[in-house]
Protein backbone atom coordinates (compact mmCIF):
# COMPACT_ATOMS: atom_id res chain seq x y z
CA UNK A 1 0.00 0.00 0.00
CA UNK A 2 3.01 2.11 0.84
CA UNK A 3 4.73 1.75 -2.17
CA UNK A 4 1.45 3.02 -4.44
CA UNK A 5 1.17 5.57 -2.79
CA UNK A 6 4.47 6.81 -3.44
CA UNK A 7 3.91 5.81 -7.10
CA UNK A 8 0.17 7.36 -7.13
CA UNK A 9 1.81 10.64 -5.41
CA UNK A 10 4.65 10.82 -7.63
CA UNK A 11 1.95 10.61 -10.73
CA UNK A 12 -0.08 13.49 -9.23
CA UNK A 13 2.68 15.52 -9.07
CA UNK A 14 3.82 14.90 -12.21
CA UNK A 15 0.33 15.45 -13.46
CA UNK A 16 0.34 19.12 -11.57
CA UNK A 17 3.47 19.96 -12.76
CA UNK A 18 3.29 19.17 -16.05
CA UNK A 19 0.63 22.09 -16.14
CA UNK A 20 3.61 24.62 -15.18
CA UNK A 21 5.83 23.07 -17.59
CA UNK A 22 2.91 23.64 -20.49
CA UNK A 23 2.49 27.47 -19.51
CA UNK A 24 6.41 27.95 -19.74
CA UNK A 25 6.59 26.19 -22.97
CA UNK A 26 3.82 27.73 -24.43
CA UNK A 27 5.58 31.29 -25.40
CA UNK A 28 7.99 28.93 -27.50
CA UNK A 29 5.17 27.17 -29.20
CA UNK A 30 3.62 30.65 -30.60
CA UNK A 31 7.60 31.96 -31.61
CA UNK A 32 7.92 28.89 -33.42
CA UNK A 33 4.80 28.42 -35.03
CA UNK A 34 4.06 32.32 -35.84
CA UNK A 35 7.86 33.43 -36.47
CA UNK A 36 9.31 30.44 -37.40
CA UNK A 37 11.80 31.27 -34.67
CA UNK A 38 13.88 29.13 -32.73
CA UNK A 39 14.37 31.53 -29.36
CA UNK A 40 17.22 29.85 -28.09
CA UNK A 41 16.53 32.85 -25.30
CA UNK A 42 13.53 31.46 -24.31
CA UNK A 43 14.73 29.52 -21.01
CA UNK A 44 16.53 33.03 -20.02
CA UNK A 45 12.91 34.75 -19.84
CA UNK A 46 12.01 31.83 -17.61
CA UNK A 47 14.80 32.81 -15.41
CA UNK A 48 13.82 36.98 -15.54
CA UNK A 49 9.74 35.72 -14.63
CA UNK A 50 12.07 33.68 -11.22
CA UNK A 51 14.08 36.49 -10.30
CA UNK A 52 10.80 39.18 -11.04
CA UNK A 53 8.99 37.28 -8.71
CA UNK A 54 12.00 36.96 -5.77
CA UNK A 55 12.12 40.18 -5.98
CA UNK A 56 8.79 41.10 -5.63
CA UNK A 57 8.20 39.03 -2.45
CA UNK A 58 11.65 40.96 -1.61
CA UNK A 59 10.73 44.50 -2.54
CA UNK A 60 7.00 44.36 -1.59
CA UNK A 61 6.06 41.28 1.00
CA UNK A 62 3.27 41.09 -1.48
CA UNK A 63 2.60 37.33 -2.38
CA UNK A 64 4.12 36.84 -6.16
CA UNK A 65 0.90 35.47 -7.33
CA UNK A 66 -0.70 38.97 -6.61
CA UNK A 67 2.34 40.38 -8.49
CA UNK A 68 1.63 38.05 -11.66
CA UNK A 69 -0.05 40.73 -13.52
CA UNK A 70 2.84 43.39 -13.19
CA UNK A 71 5.28 40.33 -13.87
CA UNK A 72 3.23 39.38 -17.03
CA UNK A 73 3.20 43.63 -18.09
CA UNK A 74 7.13 43.61 -17.47
CA UNK A 75 7.82 40.73 -19.38
CA UNK A 76 5.78 42.07 -22.26
CA UNK A 77 7.70 45.45 -21.91
CA UNK A 78 11.02 44.28 -21.80
CA UNK A 79 10.53 41.52 -24.81
CA UNK A 80 8.81 44.15 -27.22
CA UNK A 81 11.71 46.27 -27.63
CA UNK A 82 14.35 43.12 -27.81
CA UNK A 83 12.67 41.72 -30.65
CA UNK A 84 12.10 45.25 -32.33
CA UNK A 85 15.36 46.67 -31.88
CA UNK A 86 17.69 43.19 -32.01
CA UNK A 87 15.90 40.36 -33.83
CA UNK A 88 13.12 42.04 -35.82
CA UNK A 89 16.18 43.58 -38.74
CA UNK A 90 17.33 40.30 -39.28
CA UNK A 91 14.34 38.52 -39.59
CA UNK A 92 14.21 38.50 -43.48
CA UNK A 93 18.01 37.13 -43.79
CA UNK A 94 18.64 33.53 -43.03
CA UNK A 95 16.89 31.24 -40.59
CA UNK A 96 19.92 30.95 -38.58
CA UNK A 97 20.41 34.80 -38.65
CA UNK A 98 17.45 35.28 -35.82
CA UNK A 99 18.22 32.11 -34.13
CA UNK A 100 22.04 33.24 -33.15
CA UNK A 101 21.07 36.55 -32.50
CA UNK A 102 18.44 35.45 -29.72
CA UNK A 103 21.13 32.67 -28.37
CA UNK A 104 23.40 35.98 -28.17
CA UNK A 105 20.69 37.61 -26.04
CA UNK A 106 21.03 34.57 -24.00
CA UNK A 107 24.19 34.70 -23.34
CA UNK A 108 24.30 38.66 -22.50
CA UNK A 109 21.22 37.97 -19.62
CA UNK A 110 23.02 34.66 -18.24
CA UNK A 111 26.34 36.96 -17.68
CA UNK A 112 24.46 40.10 -16.81
CA UNK A 113 22.36 37.81 -14.13
CA UNK A 114 25.40 36.88 -12.48
CA UNK A 115 26.61 39.97 -12.04
CA UNK A 116 23.52 41.91 -11.08
CA UNK A 117 22.18 38.87 -8.96
CA UNK A 118 25.66 36.75 -8.14
CA UNK A 119 25.37 33.11 -8.92
CA UNK A 120 23.88 32.27 -5.70
CA UNK A 121 20.97 29.97 -5.66
CA UNK A 122 17.44 31.53 -4.90
CA UNK A 123 14.40 29.98 -4.11
CA UNK A 124 11.11 32.42 -4.24
CA UNK A 125 9.88 31.32 -0.25
CA UNK A 126 6.19 31.73 1.14
CA UNK A 127 3.64 29.80 3.10
CA UNK A 128 2.77 27.42 0.41
CA UNK A 129 6.15 26.77 -1.61
CA UNK A 130 7.01 24.53 0.82
CA UNK A 131 3.59 23.02 2.30
CA UNK A 132 2.15 19.51 1.39
CA UNK A 133 -1.59 18.64 0.78
CA UNK A 134 -2.60 15.21 1.10
CA UNK A 135 -5.47 13.27 0.16
CA UNK A 136 -6.62 9.57 1.02
CA UNK A 137 -3.01 8.48 1.77
CA UNK A 138 -1.47 10.67 -1.37
CA UNK A 139 0.97 13.71 -1.04
CA UNK A 140 1.47 16.26 -3.28
CA UNK A 141 2.77 19.94 -2.95
CA UNK A 142 0.55 22.66 -2.79
CA UNK A 143 2.43 24.51 -5.08
CA UNK A 144 1.79 22.19 -7.82
CA UNK A 145 -1.50 22.56 -7.39
CA UNK A 146 -1.53 26.11 -6.93
CA UNK A 147 0.61 26.73 -10.14
CA UNK A 148 -1.42 24.03 -12.00
CA UNK A 149 -4.74 26.11 -11.51
CA UNK A 150 -2.93 29.50 -12.79
CA UNK A 151 -1.25 27.63 -15.21
CA UNK A 152 -4.23 25.77 -16.63
CA UNK A 153 -6.27 29.41 -16.20
CA UNK A 154 -3.48 30.99 -18.07
CA UNK A 155 -3.38 28.55 -21.71
CA UNK A 156 -7.50 29.03 -21.38
CA UNK A 157 -6.83 32.50 -21.74
CA UNK A 158 -4.41 32.82 -24.55
CA UNK A 159 -6.24 29.85 -26.41
CA UNK A 160 -9.40 32.46 -25.92
CA UNK A 161 -7.48 35.49 -27.19
CA UNK A 162 -6.35 33.60 -30.38
CA UNK A 163 -9.71 31.99 -31.33
CA UNK A 164 -12.27 34.72 -30.63
CA UNK A 165 -10.26 38.08 -30.92
CA UNK A 166 -8.75 40.07 -33.92
CA UNK A 167 -5.46 39.78 -32.30
CA UNK A 168 -5.79 36.14 -32.89
CA UNK A 169 -7.28 36.63 -36.32
CA UNK A 170 -4.52 38.13 -37.45
CA UNK A 171 -2.20 36.27 -35.49
CA UNK A 172 -3.13 32.82 -37.30
CA UNK A 173 -3.32 34.54 -40.98
CA UNK A 174 0.22 35.54 -40.31
CA UNK A 175 1.34 32.15 -39.38
CA UNK A 176 -0.24 30.82 -42.21
CA UNK A 177 0.85 33.01 -44.95
CA UNK A 178 2.14 36.03 -44.10
CA UNK A 179 2.38 37.73 -47.72
CA UNK A 180 -1.11 37.16 -48.21
CA UNK A 181 -2.20 38.42 -44.57
CA UNK A 182 -0.18 42.07 -45.67
CA UNK A 183 -1.72 41.54 -48.89
CA UNK A 184 -5.26 42.42 -46.69
CA UNK A 185 -4.61 45.01 -44.55
CA UNK A 186 -2.42 42.75 -41.43
CA UNK A 187 0.65 44.46 -40.33
CA UNK A 188 2.79 41.58 -40.35
CA UNK A 189 5.50 42.85 -37.76
CA UNK A 190 3.45 44.34 -35.36
CA UNK A 191 1.58 40.96 -35.31
CA UNK A 192 4.80 38.99 -34.80
CA UNK A 193 6.48 41.55 -32.16
CA UNK A 194 3.04 41.03 -30.48
CA UNK A 195 3.43 37.45 -30.52
CA UNK A 196 7.12 37.45 -28.73
CA UNK A 197 5.67 39.57 -26.49
CA UNK A 198 3.46 37.60 -25.53
CA UNK A 199 5.62 34.46 -25.52
CA UNK A 200 7.63 36.40 -23.21
CA UNK A 201 4.82 36.88 -20.99
CA UNK A 202 4.21 33.07 -20.96
CA UNK A 203 7.35 32.79 -19.77
CA UNK A 204 7.27 35.38 -17.44
CA UNK A 205 4.29 34.04 -15.48
CA UNK A 206 5.70 30.56 -15.67
CA UNK A 207 9.16 31.46 -14.10
CA UNK A 208 7.43 32.94 -11.34
CA UNK A 209 5.44 29.89 -10.84
CA UNK A 210 8.82 27.53 -11.17
CA UNK A 211 10.44 30.17 -8.64
CA UNK A 212 8.00 29.04 -6.20
CA UNK A 213 8.37 25.23 -6.42
CA UNK A 214 11.99 25.00 -7.41
CA UNK A 215 15.81 26.66 -6.51
CA UNK A 216 17.31 28.62 -9.75
CA UNK A 217 20.39 30.17 -10.10
CA UNK A 218 21.57 32.39 -13.47
CA UNK A 219 22.09 29.45 -15.38
CA UNK A 220 18.79 27.42 -15.18
CA UNK A 221 17.54 28.46 -18.34
CA UNK A 222 18.82 25.88 -20.30
CA UNK A 223 17.01 23.36 -18.15
CA UNK A 224 14.00 24.97 -18.40
CA UNK A 225 14.46 25.54 -22.69
CA UNK A 226 15.00 21.94 -22.54
CA UNK A 227 12.18 21.10 -20.95
CA UNK A 228 10.21 23.51 -23.08
CA UNK A 229 11.67 22.22 -26.24
CA UNK A 230 10.17 18.70 -25.35
CA UNK A 231 6.83 19.65 -24.28
CA UNK A 232 6.81 21.66 -27.98
CA UNK A 233 8.21 18.94 -29.87
CA UNK A 234 5.50 16.44 -28.21
CA UNK A 235 2.47 18.81 -28.79
CA UNK A 236 2.61 20.30 -31.78
CA UNK A 237 3.95 23.91 -32.84
CA UNK A 238 1.48 26.51 -31.78
CA UNK A 239 -1.05 23.82 -30.68
CA UNK A 240 -2.37 25.35 -27.57
CA UNK A 241 -4.11 22.29 -26.04
CA UNK A 242 -1.40 19.79 -27.64
CA UNK A 243 1.01 21.80 -25.38
CA UNK A 244 -0.91 21.29 -22.58
CA UNK A 245 -1.55 17.78 -23.03
CA UNK A 246 2.22 17.16 -23.90
CA UNK A 247 3.27 19.07 -20.50
CA UNK A 248 1.36 16.82 -18.25
CA UNK A 249 2.47 13.88 -20.25
CA UNK A 250 6.34 15.10 -19.76
CA UNK A 251 5.88 16.45 -15.79
CA UNK A 252 4.31 12.76 -15.11
CA UNK A 253 7.31 11.00 -17.04
CA UNK A 254 9.94 13.13 -15.10
CA UNK A 255 8.33 11.82 -11.88
CA UNK A 256 8.72 8.81 -12.30
CA UNK A 257 11.67 9.13 -13.77
CA UNK A 258 12.81 10.89 -11.00
CA UNK A 259 11.45 8.42 -8.39
CA UNK A 260 13.01 5.52 -10.48
CA UNK A 261 16.72 7.07 -11.23
CA UNK A 262 16.93 9.69 -8.87
CA UNK A 263 15.92 13.87 -9.03
CA UNK A 264 19.12 14.48 -11.16
CA UNK A 265 17.79 12.24 -14.07
CA UNK A 266 14.75 14.31 -14.34
CA UNK A 267 16.56 17.18 -17.13
CA UNK A 268 17.67 13.05 -18.88
CA UNK A 269 13.91 11.70 -19.08
CA UNK A 270 12.97 15.00 -21.15
CA UNK A 271 16.19 14.89 -23.48
CA UNK A 272 15.31 11.24 -24.28
CA UNK A 273 11.69 11.88 -25.09
CA UNK A 274 12.91 14.93 -27.35
CA UNK A 275 14.52 12.81 -28.99
CA UNK A 276 12.42 10.26 -29.21
CA UNK A 277 9.61 11.71 -30.71
CA UNK A 278 12.02 13.78 -33.16
CA UNK A 279 13.10 9.96 -34.62
CA UNK A 280 9.55 8.68 -34.73
CA UNK A 281 6.61 11.05 -34.65
CA UNK A 282 8.75 15.06 -35.46
CA UNK A 283 4.74 16.29 -36.10
CA UNK A 284 4.03 16.00 -32.52
CA UNK A 285 0.84 14.90 -31.05
CA UNK A 286 -1.58 17.10 -33.21
CA UNK A 287 -0.10 16.86 -36.96
CA UNK A 288 -3.23 18.43 -38.39
CA UNK A 289 -3.30 21.94 -36.41
CA UNK A 290 0.51 22.40 -36.85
Amino acid sequence: MGGSAVIAGNVISGLLLGGMFALSALGLSLVLGVLRLVNLAHGVFLVVGAYAGFYWLRTTEIDPLVGLPVIALAAALIAAPVYRLLIQPVMGRTAEAPMMTTFGIAVILENLFVVVFSADTRSIETSYSTAALSFLGVTAPRIYLIGFAISVAAILGVHGLLERSAFGRDLRASAQDPVAASTVGVNVTRVQMATFALGAVCAGVGGTLTGLAFAFTPTSGAGYLLNSFAVVVLGGLGDVFGTLIAGIAIGVLQSLGGMAFGDGYRDLVALVIFLLVLVVRPQGLAPSRR
